[in-house]
């Protein structure tokens, strides 16, 4: 038999060396000739089509595609997660015959007879794809752990607030309805992918919302006698005084939820109807993404390349809260990280760690500030210096200073385009002839959905949207604008992700003679625009073009330029 379908058949049903050879050798029912006779006799287009025959020679019932929304999440309750993925099962229906199992090893007796027990029924096993039953059992323990139901009969009285949390995994049935309810909301939002919780209090209820691709929306709606107990027991993971209720405060929990480290940063602001809570959450343990796996043109890369080759000079990415500033900065530190190039960075919080680059944490409480870190690094013999963001002219006159002696400085400033920088600089009280002669460039994004390629659909855009775009129809003939439509892939959403959308600002000598005459930030733009500088607007419809996001999501984080 030919090697590649044992080996695609190993790897779709999970199986060991010894039941590989035990299963080919094992005599067709069907036929007069051992399985793998038959098998090399035929041609397969996928591992579920070679799966399935095999099946149908062996016996055995086999399921293509598994409707997940069939299976109760009671079927689960009893059986770990981990249990479930190692040995390949997942009970699927349960009757007075007994209890249909999905199985991706139709071999691993061992397995089946444990659930013969659990469930004190005969068991009876439906193979399919290792694939497929990993991604049922994802979805399957995601909605048991988001169902949230029947907790309008928990007291307040019941919940233990000093009970400390280690591993999300580890909550038991012993722990208070409470815990679990935060852990659970915790759980759902890592898996969802969400940047941020709400928890949000009102005069006869209270709301928790999921920040999911920079969009809100509702998730639950706990019951307002909760709003005590959740608010408590999140305040003391967060190690915050759980009796202050009247002055905001700010703390961070560390978390470990099936093996990855998540980092939530919590700000807790007083309301008229109780504390207001947003958790930011950051998974430390995401690799690093490249440049060019964010979504920026081919070329910026070569500008940006350049510029990071420099040995001096000050370079900034601008934009709002959340628009991935940090994000661009590991990148391109990460793309000069070389064991010749010395490279500290002070942060507030430090939010990657990457080896081979001294890292500083901000403390404020202490005095160590941007301006302090950045003052002790001139001390440490740096070539590159990365400040998580310049907020004050101290901060801004040291960057300046640094850059002029010699290192190259990577910062962010929070402004609306790239222009807006050097007005944002002046504002702090930093001389327009230092400012132009310290910055090499500026970058300004944007971060913009992108459609889901299973379900994305070409259209047809009205002349209002192009419009809107500032295009005409026969720039289009050739294009591939899209629209979402919502599959299961994308949780009905029609879009997975995002992508960015930037303008790249090279200081040039133009530009610097209108920064020291203290110019508006239009008409810096406007001399950028005619040294060749693509504007949000023209990165976003190149983007919309290619039938990577929508013209909506382009009209709703850029505005059409002037």
């Amino acid at each position: 038999m030919a090697v590649d379908i044992q080996t695609i058949i190993q790897k779709s049903m999970g199986l060991s060396e010894e039941q590989l050879k035990s299963l080919m050798e094992s005599p067709s029912p069907q036929k007069d000739l051992s399985v793998a006779d038959v098998l090399v006799k035929k041609d397969y287009s996928s591992a579920e089509e070679l799966v399935g025959f095999l099946c149908k020679e062996m016996g055995l019932d086999f399921m293509r595609d598994i409707p997940v929304s069939e299976i109760a999440v009671d079927l689960v309750r009893n059986i770990p997660i981990n249990w479930s993925k190692n040995q390949h099962v997942l009970p699927f229906k349960e009757d007075n015959e007994g209890v249909t199992v999905l199985t991706a090893n139709p071999l691993n007796v061992q397995a089946l007879d444990d659930l013969r027990v659990l469930f004190g029924k005969r068991i009876r096993p439906m193979v399919t794809t290792l694939q497929r039953l990993n991604e049922a059992i994802n979805k399957v323990y995601e909605k048991s752990t988001a169902n949230l139901s029947g907790l309008d009969a928990i007291e307040e009285e019941e919940v233990d607030l000093d009970d400390p949390i280690i591993d999300l995994l580890d909550a038991g049935e012993d722990d208070a309805p409470v815990i679990k309810l935060v852990n659970s909301l915790l759980f759902r939002a890592v898996k969802e992918k969400a940047s941020d919780i709400h928890i949000e209090p009102y005069e006869k209820d209270m709301a928790v919302r999921f920040r999911i691709d920079g969009i809100l929306s509702d998730v639950f709606k706990p019951p307002k006698k909760l709003q005590n107990a959740i608010t408590s027991r999140i305040k003391v993971m967060a190690n915050l005084n759980i009796a202050e209720k009247r002055l905001p405060q700010d703390g961070r929990i560390p978390l470990k939820l099936g093996g990855k480290d998540i980092d939530i940063r919590l700000s807790c602001v007083p309301t008229a109807f109780g504390e207001r809570l947003v958790m930011r959450l950051q998974d430390r343990s995401s690799i690093i993404l490249e440049l060019e796996q964010m979504g920026f043109s081919q070329e910026n890369l070569v500008k940006i390349d350049d510029l990071l080759s420099r040995t001096y000079g000050i370079m900034l990415v601008t934009g709002p809260t959340g628009s991935g500033k940090s994000t661009t900065l590991y990148g391109a530190l990460s793309k000069i990280n070389k064991p010749d190039v010395n490279i500290l960075t002070v942060e507030d919080p430090v939010e990657q760690r990457i080896h081979g680059i001294g890292q500083v944490q901000v403390n404020a409480k202490i005095g160590l500030t941007f301006a302090a870190g950045l003052r002790s690094f001139l001390r440490q013999d740096p070539d590159v210096i990365m400040v998580g963001e310049i907020r004050d002219l101290e901060t801004a006159e040291l960057a300046i200073n640094a850059s002029l002696t010699g290192h190259l400085v990577l910062s962010t400033l929070h402004t609306n385009d790239s222009a807006g920088a050097f007005p944002r600089l002046m504002d702090f009280g930093a001389e327009p002839f230092l400012i132009a002669t310290s910055i090499l460039a500026i970058i300004a994004q944007r971060l913009v959905r992108v459609l889901c390629p299973h379900c994305k659909a070409p259209y047809e855009p009205t002349d209002f949207e192009l419009s809107m775009l500032g295009m005409h129809r026969d720039q289009i003939s050739k294009a591939n604008v899209c629209r979402p439509m919502g599959c299961n892939h994308c949780n009905q959403k029609g879009y997975v992700g995002r992508t960015v959308i930037q303008e790249l600002l090279v200081v040039t000598d133009d530009i610097r003679s209108l920064v020291m005459q203290r110019k508006d930030g239009n008409t810096i733009k406007k001399q950028a625009v005619v040294n060749g500088m693509k504007t949000f607007r023209d990165h976003g419809v190149q983007k919309v073009l290619s039938g990577i996001t929508t013209i909506e999501e382009l009209l709703s984080n850029t505005q059409l330029d002037i």
